[in-house]
């Protein structure tokens, strides 16, 4: 599968943005998918996971009632709205993929073999 993440930009601290990662195969509905973001000289971390059919979500703590991780296997797409956006949030932001039909989601990037280019979120203050 290949995977291209966009809608990445400028906000505003408290504005929103949408991110989307659009898969290619007709296998989509098969994978888990999960959102990373590395800020500069900062590691890569984990932001949201959905598994396969859209029936479990998980979110760091430090984005937990800000932002919702959605899917539409219909249009093989992945969505992560970001809400309430603070300077703190500003990286390049990754979706990755999975096959697998696990209930639960998977959060860890080690588990994730196929990544999207990523796309920039910059959160001016």
């Amino acid at each position: 599968v290949q995977l291209q993440a966009s809608g990445g930009g400028l906000a505003q601290a408290g504005g929103s943005l949408r991110l989307s990662c659009a898969a290619s195969g007709r296998t989509f509905s098969m994978y888990a998918v999960g959102w990373f973001r590395q800020a500069p000289e900062k590691e890569r971390e984990f932001v949201s996971g959905i598994n396969w059919c859209g029936g479990s979500t998980y979110y760091a703590d430090s984005v937990k009632g800000r932002f919702t991780i959605s899917r539409d296997n219909a249009k093989n797409t992945v969505y992560l709205q970001m809400n309430s956006l603070k300077p703190e949030d500003t990286a390049v932001y990754y979706c990755a993929a999975e096959m697998t039909r696990r209930p639960y989601t998977l959060r860890t990037s080690g588990q994730y073999h196929y990544w999207g280019q990523g796309t920039l979120v910059t959160v001016s203050s």
